[in-house]
């Protein structure tokens, strides 16, 4: 797989003929699980990865542990906080109120929330596209520290209007949690019920689906997981965000077959009218409405990704071949691009080699002689490398720090964020993630 501009390209190669279909799909399915095993082995991946087809599943498999301290295994039927997968369930739900002429895109924010900040000039669309210039309550310096307490409404819009507008509605692109918390409020403001009862009542019932609900401190006797991240210790327990917070930008909760059978719901005309989907679909700028465009070389798709704590979560729709991918994970030490390349690939035949995992082992007397703060005089950031235990780890200015795995005595990876460091001389670091290639050196 290939990202260009932030946007999945594959190209796809298609099967005709029921036998070789037929064999085609169980080749499909067992590379599918050699590489959900070959991640889950070496603490890549844990979660439940689903496919439908035509409006029937199938691939389902789950990885890992929905628990870890206690051994817990997750399953096919374990649920994910799903992040801002949620806002794709939000935009449905919008549009199915303006099918019901009980709100318009057209209209202003300043009908329900005439104390936010430039409301008179935001429609309802300018939210739905990321349009509106409103701060995002989550770029708070602070949200870290106070995301896990509950949080009234009141309290949220105070945040929000404490903040001048970054841009005029309609300037550009930027993507703010902002936009959809209020697109949340508004339903429940139009409707007079809470998010969760809209989201039984208008997508859960309608689309059958089994196991998504909106969030609240997880349960592991009620199927819930906890999140992690892969730390120098191994998987460690994240902190969980009160679901007062996220509300409709970011508060679902589901399993990897719910999310296939939404999508698959959604763009069958289940939930909204064609042209209601044919206007959320619609991108003005980056962003479509509550959704995006996921290109896989010449196949269009549209999907979301999304991220709460340690979970990470991304459903994709390619509606020439009414097929949806949905990933569920609650733990994930492995390029998100890298593991849908896997996935996609062998979907859709598309010749593709299993990652290679192996790594090096290096003496902590070398690996200490890489210790110290790297920069550029070209790269805002420095890069604090130190070892830890056994192992390197590298912390950039401002954020936590990660584990580095050895492929040989002098190069090292950090595969969750596709990043590969190298020291070619002493004193010298040459860090690569995407497009970015730079040499720094130790201060």
């Amino acid at each position: 797989m290939r990202k260009l501009n932030g946007i999945l390209i594959l190209c796809l190669i298609s099967v005709f003929g029921l036998p070789v279909a037929h064999a085609q799909f169980k080749q499909e399915k067992v590379k599918t699980d050699s590489l959900v095993e070959l991640l889950s082995k070496h603490n890549k991946f844990m979660g439940t990865i689903a496919l439908m087809e035509n409006g029937k599943l199938i691939y389902s498999n789950a990885a890992g542990f929905a628990d870890v301290e206690n051994k817990i295994k997750s399953t096919k039927k374990t649920t994910y906080r799903i992040g801002s997968v949620s806002k794709t369930f939000t935009s449905a739900m919008i549009f199915q109120l303006v099918e019901e002429n009980k709100i318009s895109l057209d209209e202003k924010l300043s009908a329900y929330f005439p104390q936010v900040v430039n409301s008179e000039k935001i429609s309802i669309k300018d939210m739905l596209l990321h349009r509106s210039g409103l701060w995002s309550i989550t770029d708070d310096s602070l949200y870290l520290q106070w995301c896990t307490q509950p949080k009234s409404r009141e309290e949220l819009l105070g945040m929000i209007n404490s903040h001048p507008v970054l841009f005029l509605p309609g300037e550009k692109s930027e993507y703010s949690n902002s936009n959809f918390l209020l697109l949340g409020y508004i339903i429940e403001d139009i409707t007079k019920k809470s998010y969760a009862i809209n989201l039984q009542e208008r997508i859960v019932n309608k689309a059958g689906l089994t196991s998504t609900y909106y969030g609240k401190p997880a349960d592991i006797q009620n199927n819930e997981s906890y999140s992690y991240l892969y730390t120098a210790e191994g998987w460690t327990k994240d902190n969980e965000t009160d679901m007062s917070v996220p509300g409709g930008a970011g508060a679902i909760v589901s399993t990897s077959e719910d999310l296939v059978k939404f999508a698959h719901a959604l763009f069958t005309g289940q939930l909204i009218s064609k042209k209601s989907l044919d206007e959320m679909l619609t991108a003005e700028g980056t962003y479509a409405k509550g959704i995006f465009p996921m290109p896989f070389y010449e196949l269009k798709g549209f999907g979301h990704t999304g991220g709460i704590d340690g979970f990470r979560s991304v459903l994709i729709y390619y509606p020439e071949k009414e097929l949806a991918l949905a990933v569920t994970s609650n733990g994930l030490n492995y390029n998100q691009n890298e593991l849908l390349i896997g996935l996609l690939s062998i979907q859709f035949g598309k010749e593709y080699k299993l990652p290679d995992f192996s790594t090096a082992k290096v003496d902590v007397k070398k690996l200490k002689t890489y210790e110290g703060t790297y920069s550029s005089e070209s790269f805002p950031l420095k890069l604090t490398v130190k070892v830890e235990g056994d192992i390197l780890t590298a912390q950039a200015t401002g954020q936590s720090a990660f584990p580095l795995e050895a492929v040989s005595e002098t190069e090292f990876r950090f595969d969750a964020a596709g990043i590969k460091i190298s020291f070619p001389e002493d004193g010298k670091l040459n860090i690569k993630q995407g497009g970015l290639d730079l040499l720094m050196s130790r201060e």
